[in-house]
């Protein structure tokens, strides 16, 4: 099943397959997602799905949903 990601706040738009790695999405889009562990341990790549959800992206999937995903991405400093 084919999903329409958004990427806010820059409103990037991409096609994204259910199950796919939501980094391989946001790379594939042009979009940055800080990574740090790759584990989902340090938190870096934390991201809030339109529900409120707060996930990592490096261990989290396009989950299986309408036809569409908000993603908001954070930014921290920091990383």
């Amino acid at each position: 099943m084919i999903m329409q990601i958004t990427f806010l706040p820059d409103y990037v738009i991409v096609n994204a397959e259910v199950g796919e790695s939501l980094l391989d999405v946001a790379e594939r889009a042009g979009v940055s997602i800080p990574t740090g562990c790759l584990m989902g341990t340090c938190h870096a790549c934390t991201v809030e799905l339109d529900n409120g959800e707060i996930v990592r992206a490096c261990i989290s999937a396009v989950p299986p949903r309408k036809e569409k995903l908000t993603i908001h991405l954070f930014s921290d400093p920091t990383w």
